[in-house]
């Protein structure tokens, strides 16, 4: 074990390793979480989503206005959102909406919940 500088009068050998046994099994599944969080730490992306959720399908045009942005800047968020897979597109004549994807409904939800019931605990 490395040299740590640590206050502790006895180390818990069997905690430590059981804990990096845990680490080491979930690294697979902490890094795909990493990386959705990630994408959704943007305060646009997320509003895009908290948006879709309620509503279901939207266009570009309509995300514009709600979110007085420019199409284009929209444009780029849906593209990483509808890239990693968060968000599905379906065209209907000229007209592309967008909604989210049931499978990360339940990611999501909890930040939901707190930005729609507990705002003052965030």
């Amino acid at each position: 074990m490395k040299d740590i500088n640590c206050i502790r009068k006895e180390a818990d050998f069997d905690q430590i390793k059981r804990c990096q046994e845990q680490l080491s099994e979930a690294e697979e599944a902490v890094s795909a979480l990493t990386d959705k969080l990630s994408l959704v730490s943007n305060s646009v992306r997320l509003k895009i989503l908290y948006v879709l959720q309620t509503e279901e399908r939207l266009c570009v045009c309509d995300l514009s206005d709600i979110l007085n942005m420019t199409i284009p800047a929209v444009s780029q968020h849906l593209r990483k959102l509808k890239d990693r897979d968060f968000v599905k597109a379906e065209k209907e004549g000229q007209t592309i909406f967008y909604s989210l994807r049931n499978d990360h409904r339940e990611l999501l939800a909890p930040f939901f919940n707190l930005i729609t019931h507990q705002p003052e605990a965030i």
